[in-house]
């Protein structure tokens, strides 16, 4: 996947606790665009038809082993090949014996030759998945992400409409803010989006009349979360008396966001309503439905049996 963005090999380094072994002095400037990692064991062998040098490329046990029987020279063209494609870096799993030939081919083309303690099955699961989010397509989304009773909820709608003090209400009964006015939003896979807040705003919230409020220091660190999967969406709507708003549930709505379809619910705002008991009551129902309830089915079913037994 090749979307724009990029993550550093100092990053990676860091986050699955790689040792550097060559060529690493400027991890910094290595950069991965691809979310696919390969095993170069036909590109050892000299087959580089389809070879993807944006991927980073893991040597495990079985590619050593193989190198094993070979002389001086043949790992050295072979090591040539692989390291002259311009790959970002190269991974040695198991904690396994580097070459010197791969050292060598690693200085003389600048690539990167890192080690993990990890098996490579392991190694290539986690790495895998800390791409995936980094890579993940993504975009900013005006509105606020809260997370109550497990549920990712995100908040939508006009400025002013009460999506800040909605969010402050429910931190005070206990829920946990993950961002307000801006939300990053990231595609992690083809059915999941995970919201974060942009890091110059993590944990502060703006309130009108009030000004920049700090979550975080003021309700304490278990009223924030980094970040939280979108489970669904409510759009907050100033109240229209001409507008007909959805009394029964019984019609399904969704929100696309990066071409994943999100339940949603429109939810009218007008002076009175408890805003942050509604998006309580809206979390705890989307989470019924997705274990297999429905309430605004079970009544349709009874009302329809019970329709049935006046006709007999």
């Amino acid at each position: 996947m090749e979307n724009g963005f990029f993550v550093s090999m100092a990053q990676i380094a860091k986050e699955l606790r790689l040792k550097a072994i060559s060529n690493c002095n400027d991890l910094e400037s290595a950069h991965v665009i691809s979310t696919d990692v390969n095993r170069p064991g036909l590109q050892l062998a000299g087959f580089f038809d389809y070879f993807d040098p944006n991927r980073v490329q893991i040597i495990g046990k079985v590619e050593t082993t193989y190198l094993l029987g070979w002389t001086s020279e043949q790992r050295t063209r072979a090591f040539e090949q692989l390291f002259s494609k311009e790959i970002p870096a190269v991974i040695v799993t198991r904690d396994l014996e580097i070459f010197p030939e791969a050292i060598e081919a690693s200085n003389k083309y600048k690539v990167p030759l890192l080690r993990s303690h990890d098996t490579t099955s392991q190694f290539m699961s986690n790495l895998i998945g800390y791409l995936h989010t980094w890579l993940a397509p993504r975009i900013t989304q005006h509105g606020v992400l809260i997370e109550a009773y497990g549920e990712g909820v995100l908040m939508l709608g006009e400025s002013g409409v009460g999506k800040s003090e909605t969010a402050v209400e429910l931190v005070k009964r206990g829920h946990r803010l993950v961002a307000d006015d801006a939300v990053e939003i990231k595609k992690v896979s083809e059915r999941t989006l995970v919201g974060s807040a942009p890091e110059i705003i993590r944990h502060f919230i703006e309130l009108r009349g009030i000004g920049i409020v700090d979550v975080k220091n003021i309700f304490g660190m278990g009223a924030v979360k980094d970040q939280e999967k979108i489970d669904m969406v409510i759009h907050l709507d100033l109240w229209n008396s001409q507008k007909q708003y959805d009394r029964l549930g019984l019609t399904d709505e969704y929100t696309n966001l990066l071409g994943i379809q999100i339940p949603s619910l429109t939810i009218p705002v007008r002076p009175g309503r408890n805003l942050a008991v509604i998006v309580e009551v809206a979390a705890m129902n989307n989470r019924q439905k997705r274990m297999g309830y429905n309430a605004a089915a079970k009544l349709n079913e009874r009302l329809m049996a019970d329709m049935l037994a006046q006709k007999e």
